[in-house]
């Protein structure tokens, strides 16, 4: 069994692999190819042996759904929500969970360390949207990590695998759940990747664009939510303030000092403590709170052993304001480094990316913004 196991000085660059997708510097680059070689799932791709496609009548194909007891549910400490039905849903598309070489898409396996990078994802990403909204997130046949590691016409096809199971959940949503609400689009790393194909390929084009609150599509890293992008769809754009309507916020993470995100075009960069895309330094006074994320994400990599590790998530820590400023610059958002603080989860400290830390160190800023988003759409509404 070829497992690739996290130590030490090493936790940073497994992140940069594992997490953050980010390449840059030819040294990374011949590195990411001989791991490839060496970890990649033995037979070529072929659609046919894939898990079977995830019904999603079954509930036991969404990692949250309101009226079920999930993580998703979960609220730091001292924050109150309201429970019950909202007037506004978010539909959250998780990223990569699934880091083993067993197949080059997930199997699906509720028991698994797989299921539980899952419910990590839930806790302490999906939660954030549960101010404001009922967060729903389907289970769904994803890449494994590998699958960025080599040839992008691979990753593509990969990818757009992966994009059809999370297309026939949200006509799902929209058929079975939704009833003509208002909803917000979030996703992370290889979810975000699913949710720009989404966006352009069926939200643009109908009348969802309008009925679409936002679009939080974080860490997109090296595939970029680039200019020509934008020029491709006539209804969605960036958002410019903090109360924009039917538009897309973006940012990936980076410690102050480390080199922007390597990316074949521009990327958007929204700053999440003004919701301003410019380069102005926001100062850490206006950070209304990072969450240190609960739980351990299981950075094991490789193999085809993906036994659970038996743990739960059932509480959030208190968030800790004024944890970092934040600066856009180059298309990337640098923020204080966090060696030596509570945010060294998910590799931190004096690594090159904090693509872990996407959510973490903005949690209560992305939680107040979707509120304030949500009550301003349904504030037009309502004027309407």
């Amino acid at each position: 069994m070829k497992v690739l196991r996290v130590s030490g000085a090493l936790l940073g660059l497994i992140l940069v692999l594992g997490l953050g997708l980010y390449v840059t510097g030819y040294g990374q680059k011949l590195f990411m190819s001989g791991v490839l070689a060496y970890y990649k799932p033995a037979a070529d791709f072929d659609a046919a042996t894939q898990a079977a496609a995830p019904d999603y009548a079954e509930q036991i194909n969404w990692a949250a759904l309101p009226g079920t007891a999930d993580p998703a549910d979960l609220v730091p400490a001292g924050i109150a929500v309201a429970r019950g039905q909202q007037p506004v849903d978010t539909f959250f598309i998780h990223p990569t969970g699934y880091l083993k070489s067993a197949s080059w898409t997930s199997p699906m396996n509720l028991q698994s360390a797989t299921e539980e990078n899952t419910q990590w994802m839930m806790a302490n990403q999906a939660s954030a949207y549960n101010g404001c909204c009922n967060v729903y997130a389907p289970r769904y046949r994803e890449a494994t990590i590998f699958a960025y590691l080599g040839d992008p016409a691979d990753r593509d096809a990969l990818l757009g695998f992966a994009y059809q199971d999370v297309k026939r959940a949200f006509e799902y949503y929209l058929q079975h759940y939704n009833n003509g609400r208002p909803f917000i689009i979030a996703s992370h790393s290889q979810g975000t990747h699913h949710a720009r194909l989404l966006l352009r390929d069926v939200i643009e084009n109908s009348e969802l664009h309008q009925r679409m609150v936002a679009a939080y599509l974080i860490g997109s890293v090296n595939i970029p939510l680039s200019p020509s992008w934008f020029d491709s769809m006539a209804n969605i754009s960036p958002c410019q303030s903090a109360d924009s309507l039917h538009c897309v916020v973006h940012w990936d993470t980076l410690p102050e000092g480390a080199a922007p995100v390597d990316r074949p075009e521009p990327g958007l960069c929204t700053n999440p403590l003004s919701w301003q895309v410019d380069e102005e330094r926001i100062a850490a006074a206006m950070n209304a709170g990072a969450v240190v994320p609960a739980g351990t994400y299981n950075l094991n990599f490789g193999g085809d052993d993906d036994s659970p590790t038996g743990q739960r998530f059932e509480s959030l820590a208190a968030p800790v304001p004024e944890q970092t400023w934040a600066q856009c610059k180059n298309g990337s958002l640098y923020v204080k480094n966090q060696q030596g603080s509570d945010f060294n989860a998910m590799g931190s400290g004096d690594t090159d990316s904090y693509h872990g830390l996407d959510y973490a160190l903005f949690y209560m800023n992305i939680h107040n913004n979707a509120k304030l988003r949500a009550t301003r759409y349904l504030a037009q509404m309502t004027a309407n």
